[in-house]
């Protein structure tokens, strides 16, 4: 009986893991199985020991099974190494938290050594803004969302993401290395049963970037959309993802006492990414995403 369970369990277990994009919203439930896909990773030793203890060769196997799917999905983000090398920018992308009594220190601390910040849940003329504000020459904001540079901010306006106010923007900043566009954005929430709102807002971003002829181009903010999330596959491509391209490890933002997923992202095309990682912020639920990248000199035909 056991021997059984434990085939059956490893098979299913196997299917999820490789065909979780095949299966059916089911309410919402996908998203959220979506959203935590790596942690299935922790059944995978449980059914290994009990594989061992029934010393039954076909039930070993079978109990390898999703550990070898698992390992073929999720290994090359443990073992990835930061390819390094000179860049251009440094950037740091961080929801702060609207009722954070410590945003100040939180962007502070993630905002030293960065050339670009982009915030969400600003509260307009609140501790965060003003600290930022002192530290940098250049600022643009739209509601709740920000965008402060250590380089000039020759152009910016607030975009539309499809939600009832503005929580979006784009901007063009000139670096001694040239041009580059960046859009800071937090997309609507998901949760289990309610994520159409969500993929409305992606469905936006998409469009957005498809439309903008940007040789060198930034996505930065809380897309609450999870890496392994089917619905993000609408961005990443055509954007590269640089926790993907250049960072150790999955990089989990959220929640920050115990991060299981990541919704905050750096995504860009007509850069190379040469580190990437993550960086905790004071008083957020949040953790920070970071990146330093390169820009291209020439892009590649898109």
């Amino acid at each position: 009986m056991l021997r059984q369970a434990i085939i059956v369990v490893s098979g299913a277990l196997a299917l999820v893991l490789c065909g979780h994009r095949f299966l059916p919203e089911l309410g919402g439930f996908t998203p959220v199985l979506e959203s935590l896909l790596p942690w299935l990773g922790v059944a995978v030793p449980f059914l290994l020991i009990c594989a061992l203890f029934t010393r039954s060769r076909p039930t070993i196997v079978a109990a390898l099974l999703p550990a070898t799917v698992w390992g073929i999905m999720f290994g090359p983000a443990l073992l990835r190494t930061p390819p390094g090398g000179p860049s251009d920018v440094s950037v740091v992308t961080l929801n702060v938290g609207a009722a954070n009594g410590d945003s100040a220190r939180a962007v502070r601390d993630v905002s030293e050594g960065r050339d670009l910040v982009a915030v969400q849940e600003l509260t307009d003329g609140g501790p965060a803004a003003k600290m930022l504000d002192s530290r940098f020459p250049h600022r643009y904001q739209v509601t709740t969302v920000g965008l402060w540079s250590r380089f000039p901010i020759l152009q910016a306006k607030k975009v539309d993401i499809g939600l009832d106010w503005a929580r979006a923007l784009r901007a063009v900043v000139e670096t001694p290395k040239g041009r580059l566009t960046v859009y800071v954005m937090h997309l609507a929430s998901a949760r289990p049963g309610q994520t159409a709102q969500r993929d409305q807002t992606l469905a936006y971003a998409r469009r957005l970037v498809d439309r903008d002829d940007s040789e060198h181009l930034l996505l930065l903010g809380d897309l609450n959309t999870a890496t392994t999330d089917r619905k993000r596959s609408g961005l990443v491509p055509p954007l590269s993802d640089a926790q993907q391209e250049a960072g150790s490890g999955f990089g989990f933002t959220w929640p920050a006492s115990f991060p299981v997923t990541r919704p905050d992202h750096i995504l860009y095309r007509g850069f190379t990414a040469t580190s990437a990682g993550v960086e905790r912020a004071a008083g957020s639920d949040h953790r920070a995403a970071v990146a330093s990248l390169r820009l291209w000199r020439t892009a590649p035909a898109r």
